[in-house]
């Protein structure tokens, strides 16, 4: 009785783990299409022919920095399943982070995704904080060649601390990680959330409150 318990203990675990991440391909690619014409229905979705597939299907170029001039000095360039239809059903993408001096990817979190991040150019301190109760914050400051983990769903930061420009790389382990802006979720929601429960919930006045939806 007891091994069957564990039996089914451990199946479902195994299913749970399974689901919280990208479904394993059942064919060597499935190019996305936004339409069935030349498409056939596989793994729940449409795809392109195989026989029709090309090279553009797997390729986009990063080559050119991003625009960092914007307020928070930072750009992403997403390599996911949108640029790159051939990552459909390959659990996968990628991205390039541009720093200008002292500029942030402010903190956010993947909801689908791991992300690992590599320096190329520049010095910048990252982070991630734990979940609740503990919110511990685990942070070091990386050169270039520098790699660091940021696991699914954790609120994490990048912040270029030096005066030249910085560049880094990200894989994360889905085709469409997805991305959550902490402050602008919340003082950016649209509708607006209730000021006085921000106000409540950040421990602030809510003139503050209003003054920070403003910016969003």
């Amino acid at each position: 009785m007891k091994s069957s318990l564990l039996a089914f203990v451990l199946l479902a675990l195994a299913s749970s783990f399974a689901s919280a991440f990208d479904p394993s391909p059942l064919q060597d690619f499935c190019v996305a299409i936004d339409e069935p014409k030349n498409a056939v229905f596989v793994n729940g979705k449409f795809c392109k022919d195989p026989k029709l597939a090309k090279a553009g299907d797997f390729y986009f170029s990063v080559k050119m920095p991003g625009d960092t001039n914007n307020p928070v000095g930072s750009n992403v360039s997403a390599v996911n399943v949108d640029k790159i239809p051939g990552l459909n059903t390959l659990g996968i993408s990628a991205a390039r982070i541009d720093f200008a001096p002292y500029g942030q990817n402010p903190p956010h979190t993947h909801p689908r995704a791991t992300e690992i991040l590599v320096v190329l150019e520049g010095t910048l301190l990252v982070g991630f904080v734990t979940s609740n109760p503990n919110n511990t914050l685990i942070s070091k400051v990386l050169n270039k060649g520098d790699v660091f983990v940021f696991p699914i769903g954790l609120i994490h930061f990048q912040f270029n601390i030096g005066k030249t420009n910085a560049l880094a790389f990200a894989g994360l382990s889905s085709q469409n990680p997805g991305v959550i802006t902490i402050a602008d979720a919340v003082f950016g929601s649209n509708p607006p959330i209730n000021p006085d429960f921000l106000a409540k919930a950040f421990m602030l006045d809510v003139k503050v409150v209003k003054d920070l939806q403003a910016k969003f």
